[in-house]
C-alpha cells in the first residue's frame, strides 16, 4: 500500500499522475482539509500535523508515504526521516516532492528559475538549496532519494527567484470561479518573475497545477511551466523499480480519507480526478 498525504485537495493532482504512471498498486489518499492551508503555520506545527498524518497512513498498512505537500516536504520531511522513522517505523519510507522537482530543474540547464509556493516553502529556501546542491554533483544521479553527493564539478550557477503566493491555495480550496479575478491575482504575483526573464517556473505547491493554464497564459511561451505531479510520478516509478524490498502490495484499489466534509471532498475530487464513486471516509488525526 502506498500512502499519499496533502494538507488539502492539491495532492490529488499528484495522485492522479502517480496512478496513471504506476497503475498496479493499492493507494490511500489522506487530505487534512480541516487544517488547510499549512503554508502560514509554524515549522513545529507543520511537523506535528505531518507526523500525525504519516502515522495514520502507516497504521493503514502503507509501506511508503509520499508527502504531496510542499510545505510538509520543506518543513517536516528531513526530521521525520532522520529522527522519527528510525525509532518508530525503521522499515517504512517517507518521501517528499522537493528533491525530484529540483532534480528536474537542475537537468533542464536554465540560468534563471522562478519559484512560487506557500510562505512555509519559500522561507526555507529549500528549492534553491537543493538546486545548488545538485549543481555541485556529477553526473546526474537520478534520486528519490539517493542522497549521494560525491565529488563533482561546478556546473553553471542557476539564479533562483522566489515569491510566496498565499492567496492561491484558498482560491482553489474554495472553488472560486471568477476567472478574471483569478487571472488578475496570478498576474500580480508573477509580474516580478516575468521582469526577471525567468526561463522556468516551478509550481512549488501541488494545488497550483489546477491553475496551470492561467499561469502559462500569464508567463507566455518564453517560460517553461511543467506540471510537478508528472515529475513526481515518474520519479516514484523509478524509485519503486529500485526498491523491491519495500514489498508494496499491488491491487489497483484507491481509498480516500479527509478530515473535513466528505461531500466537499467528493465534489472536488471527482472534478480533479475525472472519476465517480470515490470511496471516501472522514477521519480525525
Amino acid at each position: 500500500m502506498i500512502g499519499i498525504f496533502d494538507s488539502g485537495f492539491g495532492g490529488l493532482t499528484v495522485l492522479k499522475e502517480i496512478v496513471k504512471t504506476n497503475p498496479d498498486y493499492n493507494y490511500i489518499y489522506l487530505g487534512d482539509n480541516a487544517r488547510v492551508p499549512y503554508g502560514g503555520r509554524s515549522q513545529e506545527l507543520i511537523y506535528q500535523y505531518t507526523r500525525e498524518a504519516v502515522e495514520f497512513l502507516f497504521k493503514k498498512d502503507c509501506k511508503l508515504v509520499i508527502l504531496a505537500c510542499n510545505s510538509a516536504s520543506s518543513m517536516a520531511l528531513r526530521r521525520l526521516q532522520q529522527e522519527w522513522l528510525p525509532k518508530h517505523y525503521p522499515k517504512r519510507r517517507v518521501l517528499g516532492v522537493v528533491r525530484p522537482i529540483a532534480e528536474d530543474v537542475s537537468s533542464f540547464g536554465c540560468k534563471r528559475v522562478g519559484i512560487i509556493g506557500t510562505k512555509a516553502t519559500v522561507v526555507t529556501n529549500v528549492y534553491e538549496k537543493e538546486i545548488e546542491k545538485l549543481e555541485k554533483v556529477s553526473p546526474y544521479q537520478g534520486e528519490y532519494p539517493n542522497d549521494s553527493e560525491g565529488e563533482g564539478f561546478e556546473k553553471h550557477k542557476t539564479q533562483v527567484y522566489q515569491i510566496a503566493t498565499p492567496l492561491l491555495v484558498p482560491l482553489i480550496e474554495e472553488s472560486y470561479n471568477n476567472k478574471e479575478v483569478i487571472r488578475t491575482i496570478v498576474s500580480e504575483y508573477l509580474e516580478p518573475l516575468k521582469e526577471k526573464g525567468i526561463e522556468r517556473l516551478v509550481l512549488a505547491c501541488t494545488h497550483y497545477p489546477l491553475l496551470i493554464n492561467e499561469i502559462r497564459e500569464v508567463m507566455g511561451d518564453d517560460c517553461v511551466v511543467k506540471n510537478p505531479a508528472e515529475i513526481v510520478a515518474e520519479k516514484l516509478k523509478d524509485y519503486l523499480e529500485r526498491h523491491k524490498d519495500l514489498d508494496v502490495k499491488k491491487g489497483k484499489s484507491i481509498k480516500y480519507y479527509t478530515t473535513d466534509s466528505i461531500e466537499k471532498f467528493k465534489e472536488f475530487g471527482e472534478k480533479i480526478l475525472d472519476i465517480e464513486n470515490m470511496d471516501i471516509e472522514k477521519t480525525i488525526l
